[in-house]
This record gives C-alpha cells, structure tokens and sequence, in this order.
C-alpha cells in the first residue's frame, strides 16, 4: 500500500465517525430523552451503554444527538469563518497597501483580545442560543486563516510561473485560476476544516459557561455542565462519556484535515 492509498484510509476512517452521529441522532428518536425516575442514576450496563442521568436519561442519546447538534453548529460557523478569512486574505493580498495595512492591523486586534473573552461578549451581545453561538464563533475564528491565505497569495505573486505568466501577457484571471486557486484550495480546505475543532471546543465551552445553546437542548456543552453537580457522587459516566465523545469527534476532523491536505496539495500528488 503506497502513501495516497494509506492517506485516503486514514481520511476515509476519519470521515465515518463524523458521519456517525448524524446518521444515528434520528434513529434513536426522543424516547429515550424522556424522563424515568425509575432508570435514574444506573451505571453503564448492556441496555444502557453509556449510564443514565439523575432523571433517568440515556447518556447514550444524550450523547449522540448532542454530537450531531454540535457538528451542525460547529460546521456553519467554521463555514462562515472560512469565508471571511478567505474573503480578507484575498483583499489584503490584492487591494495593495492601505488595504494590507487596515485588513492586517483587524487581524492583529481580533488576535490580541483574549479568545474566550470575545466570544462571550458576542454572545450575549447576540442574544446566545444557536444564532449566537454561530455568530460569535464565526466572527472569532477567521484571523489566522486569513494570514495565512495572504501570506501564499503574497508569495505566489513573486512565484518564478506567475511572472512568466504576467510577460507572456496571460490576464490576472488567467493567472488566479491557472496558478493561484490550484495552490490556495488544499490551504482553504484544511484551513476550514482545522477551524472546526476549535468551533466545537469553544461551542462546548461558552454552553458550558451558561451563555450558549439552550439548557433544554441536548448539547455536548450543557451536559458537561450539567453534570459537574453529579461527579462528587460517584456518576462519572455523565462527563466521561460525552467528554470522550467531543475528544473523538475533534481528533477525527484533525486527521480528516491532515490526511486530506496530503491528498489535495500539489506539491504531494505524485505520492
């Protein structure tokens, strides 16, 4: 097995755990979201896999739907984040100099206020809930991307082919989608996808902080929070298990973003 059959595996892999909990959240239905006082509190057990709450909640659904609810939320804002920093980098890169120096000076202010900080302030300005976490994570994210998108446009600028391609008279279309697109999209992609975990992580923590998701939403976040109260009794299934879920799902969209960096870069292609 040579490296791209190898790479693609590992991706491959990657990609069905994350498929995972969109596939089984509407299988499992809500039945076993309602309360039974008389399920409360049992350890994991064949018909329980991950234990059940104070109220006799399966840890499993809670677990799996809210893997889906924060794969949908960390997905719309790492998109949004994506294409603002794709957007900024763009006009950093092209725009010349006072547009370099006003998109660079926003990058270093939005790099210089403490993440989490931020986060909250534009989560309570938003009102929180889904739109608010979408938006303050969306908002929040795009920096490092975005420079590191205007440093390879920079470069491949004053790249040996573009110059060749500028005196042989080919048109700045041309010469973005002949040569620059083809290297910018596996930066875009990983990019993108790298923003992902920190979407999730930093979703999980402003709900777990209290100014996120709603507390009757089953998310990885409020269950987390929720179950803090519960440790000191014994019931460490209620943070282990979704705690290794969350674990799971961000190290999956690393390897994803890993592995389909080395497929997609054309400088790895012939691999």
């Amino acid at each position: 097995m040579n490296l791209r059959k190898k790479t693609l595996g590992y991706a491959i892999v990657a990609f069905v755990l994350l498929l995972l909990p969109v596939v089984l959240s509407p299988l499992l239905g809500s039945e076993q979201l309602a309360t039974h006082l008389t399920a409360r509190n049992e350890a994991p057990s064949w018909s329980h896999p991950f234990g059940t709450d104070w109220l006799g909640r399966d840890m499993f659904t809670r677990s799996i739907k809210g893997l889906a609810l924060s794969l949908g939320v960390g997905l719309t804002a790492a998109l949004a984040s994506g294409l603002i920093a794709g957007t900024l980098g763009l006009m950093a890169a092209t725009l010349g100099k006072a547009a370099d120096r006003f998109i660079s000076w926003l990058i270093d202010l939005f790099l210089s206020v403490p993440h989490l900080v931020l986060l909250l302030l534009i989560a309570f300005v938003t009102g929180g809930g889904v739109k608010g976490v979408i938006i303050a994570v969306g908002l929040t994210h795009w920096p490092s991307l975005a420079r590191l998108i205007r440093a390879e446009i920079l470069q491949l600028k004053s790249s040996e082919f573009v110059l060749v391609s500028r005196h042989m008279g080919r048109s700045r279309w041309w010469i973005a989608t002949r040569h620059l697109l083809p290297h910018l999209w596996p930066q875009f992609i990983v990019g993108t996808l790298l923003l992902f975990p920190h979407a999730i992580l930093h979703e999980a923590a402003i709900t777990f902080l209290g100014m996120g998701l709603s507390p009757h939403q089953p998310a990885i976040g409020i269950i987390l929070s929720e179950s803090m109260r519960y440790l000191s009794t014994g019931m460490w299934w209620l943070a282990f298990f979704p705690g290794l879920c969350l674990l799971i799902l961000v190290r999956s969209f690393d390897v994803l973003a890993t592995n389909l960096y080395a497929l997609v870069d054309p400088n790895r292609s012939q691999e």
